[in-house]
């Protein structure tokens, strides 16, 4: 029987019939996966609760034509429970794991984005930092795993050292007066050196920025992620119509 086991953050789930559901798990080693799990939805389920979203298992999986079916699972972070209690740390861990879910592929191997993800949940679950600069932190850095790293201490298009006044999300970070096209906004320099503080982890930074900031930061970080995804993270604009 083709089986394989691998450590999986539950990204979503979707209802199937009247006991299954479909799970969509970040893996450490086989990337995005595609699962159902049989009769998790019963009260007599032995493993129901621990594939709830932003839970984190090991998980035996048989290989299906379509679908992986899940087979065992074994907990490894309860970081659900904690987090769907609280409205704003659910719905940052829920832009997170859309985030996740558009960045790596199925079959795409990335465990730098697994342990990424994990860690941020962690630190969601136990409130170790606001939910939004723990999320806006995360996107930061996984767009920078992906590839897209931005660029904050000299013009993204022609390379001028810093500091500038403008940032365009299109550019992918800030821009000197000649290259910025007509209309780029100007970013406040302290915003700027939240967002900074975001992208290296800097939390003695982000805990003394004021709301203000971190409110404005979590902008730049909204138009900047939603650009290179390509289209609007759900949560993110969820949320800003919750405040």
């Amino acid at each position: 029987m083709p089986t394989y086991r691998d450590d999986a953050v539950v990204l979503r789930t979707h209802k199937l019939g009247e006991a299954d559901r479909i799970l969509t798990l970040l893996t450490r080693q086989h990337g995005k996966v595609r699962a159902v799990a049989k009769g998790v939805r019963r009260t007599s389920s032995k493993f129901g609760a621990r594939l709830e979203p932003f839970m984190v298992v090991d998980a035996q999986l048989y290989i299906g034509r379509s679908l992986d079916i899940v087979q065992q699972v074994d907990q490894l972070g309860a970081y659900g429970a904690a987090i769907a209690s609280d409205y704003d740390r659910y719905t940052s861990a829920s832009a997170m794991a859309e985030a996740a879910d558009r960045l790596v592929g199925e079959g795409d191997a990335q465990p730098q984005q697994f342990f990424l993800l994990v860690g941020a949940l962690r630190s969601l679950s136990r409130g170790e930092h606001g939910p939004q600069p723990t999320r806006d932190s995360y996107l930061l850095r996984a767009l920078g795993l992906a590839g897209w790293t931005i660029q904050l201490e000299a013009c993204a298009r022609c390379g001028e050292a810093g500091p500038h006044e403008r940032f365009s999300a299109q550019a992918s970070g800030v821009v000197c007066a000649s290259c910025a096209p007509a209309g780029t906004p100007r970013a406040d320099p302290r915003v700027l050196e939240v967002v900074g503080a975001l992208l290296a982890g800097d939390w003695d930074t982000i805990d003394r920025a004021s709301a203000a900031d971190l409110d404005r930061a979590a902008g730049v970080v909204a138009a900047y992620a939603q650009h290179h995804l390509e289209r609007a993270i759900r949560s993110l604009s969820s949320r800003e119509g919750h405040r």
